[in-house]
């Protein structure tokens, strides 16, 4: 037999990629009718062409969503089309900044993304105690993973009515160093903003020049110490919305939303109000082990499936046979295992096996 090594994870590369796929209003989940969707979760990586104003080929959203000025707008991101709180949002130790901007436009729907953007908000990086690299520090796609795929801020109060595009962003920077690297996450969403507010920011930019792959907050390793951070992008807007990162593992921001399938469910929104303390909370039940610490997510994996604890398992009947010693899979095998594993149950043990898996035999 010889064996396969599979550098990124040939398990891991479906599940370590993500995409912005919901919105809410004031804790109400609009669910996905203003959100242009993206057709792949794969990053953009090209700072040349349009990909970066609204990622690729988007889709045509249903409409507009509609936002008062000063009412807290919750963005939310997944991996897949689902809208589990028990995967990661974006896997991969895909550590970085979460940013948004806002774009003044005539009509949402027409616009194409290339228009003038002023960013509102921005969740970057702040010194975790103790640390002696970047990966262990807090950061804003962290906050994103640990409270279920949403962070919020609020639409500018002071900002004129009309409609806009917001443009959704997380950054990547696992794979960056000063010759580039970095991977852009990006969607954007229809709005159209009410209010008596005439602010009309002149600090913008367009996109992909806002850019460049060796430019600040982009250029860098994350895999050294560090002593800051400088945000991609322009300055946030005096009105926009600055959070400090608060999370290394698993937990709930408080008054996060509820994930759910169906629209218009009240619940509170994600707070914005973040400090540099973590929050201490331990992962669900059901969650993958992978993701508890952030010092966890960069240490070595095996290709070794744990079962899940006692508490999550579902019964024999319901739930494949899941290895627990190392197996020797053919590749076929093992999409075969996954498949089955996804039909049948959503264990922690499972989810394991798809993210941790560094090696197959054939």
């Amino acid at each position: 037999m010889k064996t396969v090594a599979v550098v990124a994870g040939l398990a891991v590369a479906a599940n370590a990629h993500a995409t912005w796929q919901y919105l809410w209003k004031n804790g109400e989940d609009l669910g996905s009718t203003c959100v242009r969707k993206v057709p792949s979760n794969s990053p953009v990586e090209d700072y040349t062409g349009t990909a970066l104003q609204c990622n690729v080929n988007p889709a045509d959203a249903e409409g507009n969503c509609e936002f008062a000025a000063g009412d807290t707008v919750t963005i939310e991101m997944h991996q897949h089309d689902t809208r589990s709180s028990t995967e990661e949002a974006i896997g991969g130790a895909h550590w970085g900044p979460v940013l948004a901007y806002m774009a003044s436009v005539e009509d949402a729907a027409a616009a194409t993304g290339a228009e003038d953007f002023f960013k509102v908000y921005q969740n970057t990086w702040a010194k975790a105690p103790g640390s002696t690299q970047g990966d262990n520090d807090f950061w804003g796609t962290k906050d994103l993973n640990y409270n279920g795929g949403k962070l919020d801020f609020k639409i500018p109060a002071d900002l004129a009515p009309g409609d806009y595009l917001l443009r959704a962003e997380a950054i990547a920077l696992h794979a960056a160093s000063a010759s580039g690297g970095a991977q852009h996450y990006v969607a954007c969403y229809q709005l159209t903003v009410t209010g008596s507010g005439s602010l009309k920011p002149t600090d913008t930019v367009t996109f992909p020049s806002a850019y460049t792959k060796t430019g600040p907050g982009l250029g860098f390793s994350i895999h050294a110490p560090l002593d800051s951070y400088p945000a991609p992008g322009p300055a946030l807007i005096e009105s926009g919305t600055e959070s400090t990162p608060q999370l290394l593992t698993f937990g709930t921001i408080e008054s996060a939303p509820s994930a759910t399938a169906a629209p218009s469910t009240a619940s509170k929104p994600a707070s914005s109000a973040a400090s540099a303390t973590p929050v201490a909370s331990s992962p669900p039940a059901s969650s993958s082990t992978a993701a508890q610490t952030s010092a966890a997510a960069s240490a070595p994996v095996t290709a070794i499936a744990e079962p899940a604890p006692s508490s999550s398992a579902a019964s024999p009947s319901a739930t494949p046979s899941t290895p627990t010693a190392e197996q020797k899979y053919t590749i076929a095998e093992f999409i075969a295992f996954l498949e089955k594993a996804d039909a049948a149950d959503d264990s922690a043990a499972i989810k394991k096996a798809r993210r941790h898996a560094r090696a197959f035999r054939v």
